[in-house]
């Protein structure tokens, strides 16, 4: 410590300040949200079920993602809550608003109910940063992924669900579906950009027959990948 910073310090003290120690902020998560038994790789594994390699307990379609040690939840067997693994999670309670610096979401929404959906987006807004983003992937609604496995709920997703998460646009053309006047409605604000997986059998075609294929043909796209962008501040 330098004399000068000495001396400063002593001048506090003998004004009855106390010098402040900065607390370093929290350091941001990743999260792979309905991540089963194989999460991303850098994310911890967020699921409801307690697959192996999972790192949270947390019910997603809750209207607010409650954080509880994994133990207490074992003893209670209470569902919406986190089972904390990692240090940098070692909070009780809600998780905190802007506290996730990246989601993945691979294959979960579609588990999902229509207003369950508006809640983990709403959810998902609150706790991603500004300009945070989560890739979503989804089975698209024209191929037989989306409609197999019996615990998908309807309607599967289609590419125009992700209109409905951007504010201006609900505005303009489905305020309806808003927060305010929906108590149950969308208040998240998202820019959205997505592609498709597609079969593989056009992976051999032209570009021409691959896009005319994305248009009129059932089974051409086997997943929707979109990209959400947090619009904060």
């Amino acid at each position: 410590m330098s004399k000068a910073t000495r001396e400063k310090r002593r001048q506090e003290q003998t004004n009855g300040i106390v010098p402040v120690t900065a607390v370093p902020p929290a350091a941001l998560l990743k999260l792979d949200l309905g991540a089963g038994p194989r999460p991303r790789e850098g994310f911890l594994g967020v699921d409801r079920l307690g697959f192996p390699g999972v790192d949270f307990s947390c019910d997603l379609a809750a209207e607010r993602w409650y954080l509880m040690p994994r133990s207490e939840r074992a003893v209670t067997g209470l569902r919406g809550v986190f089972g904390l693994s990692d240090p940098r999670a070692s909070v009780e309670g809600p998780l905190p608003d802007a506290s996730v610096e990246e989601a993945h979401s691979s294959h979960f929404v579609e588990h999902l109910t229509a207003p369950e959906r508006v809640h983990f987006c709403n959810e998902l807004y609150r706790v991603l940063v500004p300009g945070g983003k989560c890739t979503l992937i989804v089975p698209h609604w024209a191929s037989c992924r989306a409609y197999g496995d019996p615990t998908h709920q309807w309607p599967p997703v289609s590419e125009f669900w992700f209109y409905y998460l951007s504010r201006a646009w609900r505005q303009a053309n489905a305020p309806h579906t808003d927060r305010e006047h929906w108590p149950e409605g969308f208040a998240c604000d998202f820019d959205v950009t997505w592609g498709y997986t597609l079969n593989e059998a056009l992976g051999v075609r032209s570009e021409e027959t691959r896009q005319y294929a994305i248009s009129w043909h059932k089974e051409a796209i086997l997943d929707i990948q979109a990209t959400l962008t947090a619009k904060k501040g």
